[in-house]
């Protein structure tokens, strides 16, 4: 069945980004485009990350945020990635992120990004509300 060709390029761009130009565009299947572009990106990011050139980061929040009621938990690493768990879920959400001032910003390694806001030490990201919390040595 053929697919109309924009249709690919505008599910690619939204998980590819910069990495759409490398994404073959020749699939028998519509859909096959999209786990591509993903593989691609990832493929990409764990490249940089190995490589070094994914910078430590140095900031104020790096650690565990976690929301009121204790479900949702955000571990912000100091290589620059972060693992979210949910529920007795681990690691439901994994990716890379920056931070820039009080404002971080993620990319998801399933493609979707998203942001947040730090202010007075709580953390605001996707609607919910997260607190710092002291992780046991």
């Amino acid at each position: 069945m053929p697919y109309h060709p924009i249709a690919v390029a505008v599910l690619c761009a939204t998980t590819a980004g910069p990495l759409l130009a490398q994404a073959e565009t020749e699939f028998d299947e519509p859909g096959e485009e999209l786990m591509v572009a993903n593989s691609e990106t990832n493929a990409a990011l764990e490249e940089q990350r190995q490589s070094g050139d994914n910078q430590m980061q140095d900031n104020p929040y790096i650690g565990l945020w976690v929301t009121g009621d204790g479900r949702i938990r955000q571990q912000l690493k100091t290589d620059g990635r972060y693992a979210e768990a949910r529920g007795d879920r681990e690691n439901a959400y994994t990716g890379r992120y920056e931070v820039d001032g009080n404002t971080i910003q993620y990319w998801d390694d399933t493609g979707f990004t998203a942001d947040g806001e730090f202010v007075d030490d709580v953390l605001y990201h996707g609607g919910m509300v997260m607190y710092r919390q002291e992780v046991d040595q």
